[in-house]
């Protein structure tokens, strides 16, 4: 009987995982790893695509995401305050503490306040008015308070983060070795379950990149097609908020807010707390159908069977208004009406795949394949670089997640493949002068050379090599 509801429960969850999107299922491996990835599209897309992830790590895995949007004259403290999110305590499961000081207020007084509209949008301010007799003089000393300790997001979505200054990035990279954000005033430190999403535009997967030390450290690399669509955002469109303005008022009832100063004029924009429950109500009801685009993980090869999303309504909405202009979710709140919203993915899912993950075994003949896809892409003509023991380490660690994912606990040889299609495709430097092509040592033609690296790119160069080297049968 205990064997039947493991078995069970391991089909709901590999039913779970295949209805993901390409984008979904990055973050999944992302966060199976523990490691961070590079996400990119078009340049016209980034912010779109900025604005999908958010909505998946609230959505589908219930993490607090914010989204830094990066420029040329960012500076570190800029980037820094930016990750920091405010921290909301969560609700007392014991109303036995019913204190007007108290700030952990029950569900019930949560919700009587995010019923009404407020000016000020958070709970926060509204306990010094329960107060009697409190004078005007007695508000200004408890005023800073109302602002919650902050911390760092568990989602960074570092947009543009090809943009930012050299320190910038080595900043970023130094906090994805450290999980230590060091700043004037304090040390923050990165929360348990992190993930750093680089998010940059470029005309294919294989122009993305960043510094290089940086650029080595990340996990992973997709490259998010914008004809394939945005999913969440196409859901939101059709109830009619995903907008700049909408995107930006909906976020702000979810406790979600820009860090684009663009996005925030602070005049309430269109998000009255009156909306919020017809919203609720509408993305509830049985005819709220997820649509996911032709690049779902059926299409790109990450999951062979093709199948309809489980997902059919809001993820876990949180906390009250942002109290800060990041893009911030907090996921400990009850906003929901009828209760919480789990996310499609729990926490302890993912920590089922990653422990699925380190039983997984490779054999002889398929560690061989892999050893040789390395060496035929070190080896080949038009590379002069990326091909670092850092990716081979990331490529061993990707095999291995792939294979829970589909049920398994053995690496196949398609896998070996896709994996390094994810591994080396934001890696992969090709040969930028002809002349420095290895083979002119020899006596290579310049004419021909350079014909031979004529429109080649890190995607080539992948396809090439697994066209090359033999498949173990």
């Amino acid at each position: 009987m205990e064997d039947d509801n493991k078995e069970r429960q391991q089909a709901q969850l590999l039913d779970k995982v295949h209805s993901l999107s390409d984008l979904e299922l990055a973050v999944l491996l992302s966060l199976i790893a523990r490691e961070h990835c590079l996400i990119s599209t078009e340049p016209d897309f980034v912010e779109d695509l900025s604005k999908e992830l958010c909505l998946t790590a609230v959505k589908t895995f219930g993490l607090t995401p914010v989204i830094v949007p990066c420029h040329s004259q960012m500076t570190l403290d800029e980037f820094a305050a930016a990750l920091l999110v405010p921290v909301t305590p969560p609700s007392s499961p014991q109303p036995n503490n019913n204190n007007n000081n108290n700030n952990s207020a029950n569900p019930q007084h949560y919700h009587s306040h995010r019923s009404v509209p407020s000016g000020s949008g958070s709970y926060f301010s509204s306990k010094h008015n329960n107060v009697p007799g409190s004078s005007s003089s007695a508000h200004p000393p408890p005023q800073p308070q109302q602002q919650p300790p902050a911390q760092i997001a568990n989602v960074v979505l570092a947009q543009n983060l090809d943009h930012a200054p050299r320190a910038v990035q080595i900043q970023a990279l130094d906090l994805l070795r450290t999980r230590r954000l060091f700043t004037r005033t304090s040390v923050q430190t990165a929360p348990k379950q992190f993930l750093f999403v680089a998010v940059v535009g470029a005309e294919s997967g294989g122009q993305a990149r960043v510094t290089h030390h940086l650029n080595d450290f990340l996990y992973l690399a997709h490259w998010h097609d914008p004809e394939d669509g945005f999913t969440y955002l196409e859901e939101q469109a059709e109830e009619g908020w995903a907008g700049d303005g909408g995107f930006g008022s909906r976020m702000g009832l979810m406790g979600v807010g820009n860090n684009n100063d663009n996005n925030g004029d602070g005049d309430g924009d269109d998000s009255p707390y009156t909306k919020a429950d017809d919203d609720r109500a509408s993305i509830d009801s049985g005819s709220s159908v997820v649509k996911r685009g032709v690049g779902s993980m059926a299409n790109s090869g990450l999951i062979h069977e093709s199948y309809h999303s489980a997902l059919s309504g809001p993820g876990r909405l949180g906390a009250p208004v942002s109290l800060s202009p990041q893009l911030t979710f907090h996921s400990n709140e009850l906003t929901a009406v009828g209760g919480p919203q789990p996310p499609l993915l729990s926490d302890s899912e993912i920590a089922h795949l990653a422990h699925l993950s380190l039983s997984v075994c490779v054999d002889i003949d398929v560690r061989r394949y892999q050893m040789n896809i390395i060496a035929f892409l070190r080896m080949h003509r038009a590379v002069s670089g990326g091909v670092t023991p850092q990716a081979t380490k990331h490529f061993e660690q990707l095999m291995r997640s792939l294979a829970p994912l589909h049920g398994l606990d053995f690496v196949t040889p398609a896998l070996v493949g896709l994996a390094a299609k994810k591994v080396y495709l934001h890696r992969i430097e090709i040969v930028a002068q002809p002349e420095r092509e290895r083979s002119m040592q020899w006596g290579s033609e310049l004419a021909a050379v350079e014909a031979m690296l004529d429109g080649v790119g890190p995607e080539e160069v992948i396809e090439d090599v697994l066209g090359m080297v033999a498949v173990p049968q």
